[in-house]
């Protein structure tokens, strides 16, 4: 029997897959648990819609971080910290103070988003990954400024 899986079920198929399986698994396992759907032509079309659905999703959240990208990278993040002699920093500026800046410039980005390797712990200008789509990775300007 021929069925589409609603959730992945270990060792048989992922969630929108198309698989032919014994007809018993099916109607005693997949069919009573909901795991699956019988692979009907009006399931298989409203599985095809859910696919382009999603697809096109992806495509708009790419394209919005795509636009994210452009407007970060010509931006730069102003910070300011007391610092003592040498220009080194009292403390350091982490990625939560980076966040919560672009926060206040109407910018959403989480924390985790934005990476760094080790806080900034001296004034000055400091470039600053920021992942914002799997495959979209943005430089962010950070000029720390003297208190």
């Amino acid at each position: 029997m021929k069925v589409i899986f609603l959730k992945d079920v270990k060792g048989k198929g992922k969630k929108g897959e198309v698989k032919e399986v014994p007809d018993g698994y099916a109607r005693n396992y997949l069919l009573k648990n909901n795991l699956a759907a019988e692979a009907n032509k009006g399931n298989v079309k409203s599985l095809e819609k859910q696919q382009e659905n999603e697809r096109q999703r992806q495509q708009e959240e790419l394209d919005e971080a795509k636009q994210m990208k452009a407007d970060l990278e010509e931006k730069t993040v102003e910070l300011t910290a007391k610092a003592g002699d040498g220009g080194r920093l009292f403390g350091a500026v982490t990625n939560k103070q980076v966040a919560d800046q672009l926060k206040k410039e109407n910018y959403k980005i989480d924390k985790r988003k934005i990476e760094m390797k080790e806080p900034i712990r001296t004034l000055g200008y400091t470039n600053v990954l920021v992942k914002l789509h799997p495959q979209v990775h943005a430089t962010l300007k950070v000029h720390v400024a003297e208190e």
